[in-house]
């Protein structure tokens, strides 16, 4: 808060399609989704018109012992689109709830299979999975984690298959193999008492929007069942189109034993994320006794609107074909970059799907704020992050981002790298 005596809040009277305008009448063009949950624009009419029709028959009810029809029916569509190999749902508010929901079913699972030796998690160096407790002991971003370091449980982290980090002549696929063998390594000789792998598929969000290639899910995959280790897919940022495809993972052709969805799951209306696994994982639940069922629970698990918003959001996807309009729409903006990608302070220009990133050199130990700032006077709420690798500049938009809008996002980036 002391930040905010120079630099001051922002308060938002209003928003439409990628715009978010204050009490003085000033916009703001929303190039990162509002941490990149809205995906088809502020006020979107469809969503809309969903929560003011749920809002005159149910608001909410619990899900222990009860069920209602938003949340069967966003079951029933998540599953459609994992092909049903992915049948089972379990929901709660946020994406770190949803990856304590995966570590500890991961967990549960191999103790009621008979081996409670499996309580080790392993994820990728520069992971970002969450901040509570659980899901940031699995995280490796200094910033989020050193404080807490005394209350977090240990874990491990492997190679990053960033393909940043290759070296010269390296392909991001061969990169991305080798990153697999030191993987492999690990489980070798620690297979046993590991229960889970997870990874944020093809982008590393937090981390600088570190990019890489399919192959390293396809050869996790297969190592994750040669071990007998669970694969979690934290798609929390990538799922929902963002990354060309539905889901990350399907560009790998592959399924996760869990998958782990919120952001963009309700179009960036309200909390929701949910923890979709197999019918295997499912079975060793199933049992008389209490303490072999899953012991998880949220007041608002399932909330009646969260889900009415959420199969909202799906119908927009169904019914204006998204994921192949976000590839023109990638187009677009990456035609549109390239004066970026080609400025003499900029590096590492990378796109997967609709996700933009660069590093900026710079010798400002407070580039990430002041340009942050400085892309408010331009209209452009813009939000970098400071990184390993650098200060990176990422473009996440709403997937209603019009040519005009595109232009504009694009040419004042441009004058923000040439001041």
């Amino acid at each position: 808060m002391k930040q905010h005596e120079s630099l001051p809040l922002i308060p938002v009277a209003r928003a439409a399609g990628c715009w978010l305008y204050d009490f003085d009448g000033n916009r703001y063009l929303d190039a990162v989704s509002s941490w990149w949950v809205n995906l088809f624009g502020h006020g979107n009419a469809h969503i809309n018109a969903a929560l003011r029709d749920q809002l005159d028959t149910l608001e909410h009810a619990m899900l222990a012992g009860f069920t209602h029809a938003p949340v069967v029916e966003l079951s029933e569509r998540l599953s459609k689109l994992t092909g049903d190999k992915l049948g089972h749902c379990f929901y709660g508010s946020d994406g770190a709830s949803a990856v304590e929901i995966a570590l500890k079913m991961s967990f549960h699972f191999w103790r009621n299979s008979g081996q409670p030796h499996k309580t080790d998690f392993v994820s990728l160096a520069g992971s970002y999975h969450g901040e509570t407790l659980g899901a940031l002991s699995v995280t490796d971003v200094a910033l989020f984690k050193d404080t807490y370091a005394p209350l977090l449980r240990a874990s491990t982290q492997v190679q990053s298959p960033d393909w940043r980090l290759a070296e010269a002549g390296e392909s991001p696929s061969d990169y991305a193999l080798r990153a697999a063998r030191a993987l492999k390594a690990h489980l070798e000789q620690h297979h046993a008492t590991t229960a889970a792998l997870i990874v944020e598929p093809l982008v590393q969000g937090a981390t600088g929007m570190a990019m890489y290639h399919a192959a390293y899910l396809v050869e996790a995959r297969k190592l994750c069942d040669q071990y007998s280790v669970h694969l979690i897919a934290d798609e929390i940022m990538t799922g929902f189109g963002r990354t060309g495809t539905f889901f990350a993972h399907e560009q790998a052709d592959i399924k996760p034993d869990f998958l782990c969805l919120s952001k963009g799951i309700t179009g960036g209306y309200l909390p929701l994320s949910v923890v979709m696994t197999t019918d295997a994982v499912y079975a060793a639940f199933y049992d008389d006794k209490v303490t072999r069922g899953f012991l998880h629970s949220h007041s608002y698990t399932g909330n009646a609107l969260a889900c009415r918003a959420a199969v909202a959001t799906l119908e927009i996807f169904e019914q204006k074909q998204m994921v192949t309009a976000n590839r023109l729409f990638s187009a677009a903006i990456s035609q549109s970059a390239q004066r970026i990608a080609r400025h003499p302070r900029v590096k590492h220009f990378r796109n997967t799907g609709m996700i933009w990133a660069f590093e900026v050199e710079t010798s400002d130990p407070s580039f990430a704020r002041n340009f942050h700032q400085a892309a408010l006077s331009k209209e452009l709420l813009l939000r970098p992050i400071s990184s390993t690798a650098g200060n990176t500049v990422y473009f996440m938009p709403p997937y209603v981002i019009n040519a005009e809008e595109i232009e504009l996002l694009t040419a004042r980036t441009l004058e923000l790298l040439t001041p």
